[in-house]
């Protein structure tokens, strides 16, 4: 009896949702099949990556990306070079030095950082916060507000500042507005649910479902990655339909096998192809299992998992 096959192609679609503006924008999601499913179906839009800079600048960066921003000494000459790294789709400014606990830099310095890299690029560009709810809150309507007409991604808003984070990004500025959850299913859908509930359309929404590097309690983020992508489309649930975006880099590079020295650690290796190891396992992994964008850093894992992304799609 000859075997016939069964398609995987759904009639349900993860919602297309375009970051950045002119000929540079890029569009996340929009695939109607599982992820690198492309014998079932056309993947129209494949996954992008984004190279990761932050408002710390480069000193406590490992050598290949030091070598690789060399002469780079504004944040504008940063953004550039990262715009320009091979297999960069976007550009990622993650305010780590606003963090209150740490460097606590003002929100109007941030703002003018923002401004001098979106004036910079053409590139999209995606804002990462601290992870401080409250300053957060207050730099995420102001960076919106600076960067108008730029059509950013703002990432992201949780579940304690939605509704100052979502309005101002998704409503006062119509910046995109990432929707970010702690590793269960569930809570993803609510926030995106209380975030339509503000107004927001759901087009404009891209989620961060969670993340942890690769052997790090990585086999939740799977499975509920997993589960996401089989309902939004096999169970057509429209408060899944989001595309998904990953915060790679500040995962892998915070782990021990990355941050290790050789001195302590000399059975291990050299400690940057540790953290590169991290970065692409981990990248590869999230795209695997449904993640439609990556944030890396390093030039060596971007143009590996570029690589691997062309050759899937």
């Amino acid at each position: 009896m000859p075997f016939n096959g069964k398609s995987g192609k759904f009639n349900a679609a993860i919602r297309t949702v375009e970051i950045g503006t002119g000929d540079k924008a890029v569009k996340l999601g929009g695939e109607n099949v599982l992820p690198f499913y492309t014998f079932d179906a056309p993947i129209e839009n494949a996954p992008k990556i984004g190279v990761m800079i932050t408002d710390m600048g480069l000193e406590n960066e490992v050598a290949g990306i030091k070598d690789y921003y060399a002469g780079a000494e504004s944040f504008a000459e940063i953004a550039k070079k990262a715009e320009e790294m091979p297999g960069a789709d976007f550009v990622v400014l993650r305010f780590e030095g606003a963090d209150p606990n740490g460097e606590n830099k003002p929100v109007e310095d941030c703002v003018a950082i923002a401004k001098e890299v979106g004036d910079a690029i053409t590139a999209p560009l995606v804002i990462e916060g601290c992870k401080n709810v409250e300053k957060d809150a207050e730099l995420f309507a102001k960076v919106a507000e600076a960067l108008q007409g730029k059509n950013v991604l703002i990432l992201s808003a949780r579940e304690e500042n939605y509704k100052g984070v979502a309005a101002a990004a998704g409503l006062a500025y119509n910046q995109k507005v990432g929707a970010e959850s702690a590793v269960d299913i569930n809570l993803a859908k609510q926030l995106n649910v209380l975030i339509g509930q503000l107004g927001v359309d759901q087009g404009n929404v891209v989620m961060n479902v969670g993340s942890a590097a690769a052997g790090y309690g990585f086999e939740y983020v799977v499975s509920t990655m997993d589960r996401i992508k089989a309902a939004a489309l096999s169970q057509n649930d429209a408060q899944l339909q989001m595309p998904i975006i990953t915060p790679v880099a500040e995962e892998a590079w915070g782990v021990k096998e990355a941050m290790a020295s050789e001195a302590d650690m000399p059975e291990w290796g050299d400690q940057e192809e540790r953290g590169i190891d991290m970065e692409v396992e981990t990248a590869a992994a999230v795209l695997a299992s449904g993640s439609n964008a990556v944030i890396l850093k390093h030039p060596t894992s971007v143009a590996t998992i570029s690589k691997l992304i062309k050759e899937l799609v």
